[in-house]
């Protein structure tokens, strides 16, 4: 009988009920939290899901020495978090946005560009920023880069300069993704004037398919010699792009946008959902970065809009662009562009700003992976 209890009370202690703690349930409430978003508002399910179940499994309480938490060697999710920890994940995500990605609305209109390198403000604020709080360089670089709305950028860059804030700046930075048509357009409104969202910008001039295949070639020997750093971003980015406009490796670009680019979505949500347990999550350092985070993506939507305000000083009166199509320099795509045209059509429901909000939106995709570029250049 006294083993029986033995045995029973054994039992009762490996029980995540024995081991669970306040803050255990807090992290599984945010978890929850997260898929509500993701499945009933369906904000960015495609990442809120994986990372809000990711946050459940993570946080399930576990008595020490089974072997199967995401921070215990040998575990079969450690061994999937390699791909975060190492930064594996991010080029493969890269290569297969640059084979979904047109870039025709860049290409025929380069001003464009300007506005994708104005965004990148926030990162750079936010940087500063973190270092007047008291973060070391390193980690105020990888703080910083939430700025760009671009989650796998932050993975990337944080995997290299600040490892153990990964898991709180890959959260941030998906949060802030998914929260872009909540925190964007009462800036865009603040910011511009009836006037200038009325503007209609002039209809994009039709790009040949030769600049379309010679467009990735330039850019990458462009960005990588500026910023060799950021090879492994920009070097994918552009080799899936070429696989779809090259016409002649369909099948490659299929792969590329649809099956691998599904899969490393699955695998690096759920590992950065996982990465935040509660014990390593629930730190006065993970407020500063979210509060940094909101900082920095306030600041880099603002530097888009007011920059397309000023850029118009300087433009004739037919070749204005609508500051509406600013908020998009960040690299949420294509969800910042789809609040372009949201805001835009609620003031004039014939003038349509997606085509053109696309060209600042793969602006800032290219933009904030030459910021990670740099930040890792000169701080690693």
């Amino acid at each position: 009988m006294d083993q029986i209890i033995n045995n029973l009370q054994q039992f009762w202690e490996y029980t995540g009920f024995a081991n669970a703690t306040f803050q255990h349930i807090l992290m599984i409430c945010i978890g929850i939290g997260f898929l509500a978003m993701g499945i009933i508002k369906e904000w960015e399910p495609l990442l809120l899901v994986p990372i809000g179940f990711g946050i459940i499994i993570g946080n399930i309480p576990l008595y020490p020495g089974f072997s199967v938490g995401i921070y215990e060697e040998g575990s079969v999710l450690n061994i999937l978090y390699h791909g975060v920890k190492n930064g594996w994940y991010p080029p493969l995500i890269f290569l297969g946005i640059g084979a979904m990605t047109d870039f025709s609305s860049l290409i025929s209109n380069p001003k464009l560009l300007l506005i994708g390198a104005a965004a990148q403000l926030g990162i750079f604020a936010a940087y500063s920023a973190s270092l007047l709080l008291g973060f070391e360089a390193n980690a105020a670089g990888a703080i910083g880069i939430i700025g760009g709305a671009d989650g796998p950028t932050a993975i990337f860059l944080s995997s290299r300069l600040a490892p153990d804030l990964l898991g709180a700046i890959a959260v941030s930075a998906y949060s802030y993704m998914a929260l872009v048509p909540l925190i964007q357009p009462p800036i865009m409104r603040l910011l511009t004037t009836k006037k200038e969202r009325l503007i209609r910008m002039k209809s994009p001039r039709v790009v040949t398919k030769m600049e379309k295949i010679i467009f990735p070639v330039v850019g990458l020997l462009l960005t990588a010699f500026i910023v060799p750093s950021g090879l492994p971003l920009l070097g994918m980015l552009f080799f899936g792009n070429i696989l779809k406009e090259s016409g002649v490796t369909r099948r490659l670009a299929e792969t590329a946008r649809g099956p691998l680019i599904d899969v490393v979505t699955i695998l690096i949500g759920l590992t950065v959902g996982c990465s935040t347990q509660a014990d390593k999550f629930l730190q006065l350092d993970s407020v500063l970065i979210f509060a940094l985070g909101a900082f920095s993506f306030i600041i880099a939507t603002a530097g888009g809009v007011l920059f397309v305000k000023i850029l118009n000083l300087f433009l004739k009166p037919g070749n204005k662009i609508n500051p509406l199509i600013g908020n998009a320099g960040v690299s949420a795509v294509p969800d910042s562009a789809r609040v372009s045209e949201l805001i835009g059509v609620q003031y004039d429901r014939t003038n349509h700003l997606l085509m053109h909000a696309m060209g600042p939106n793969v602006a800032g995709v290219i933009g904030s992976a030459v910021a990670a570029g740099i930040l890792l250049g000169f701080l690693s």
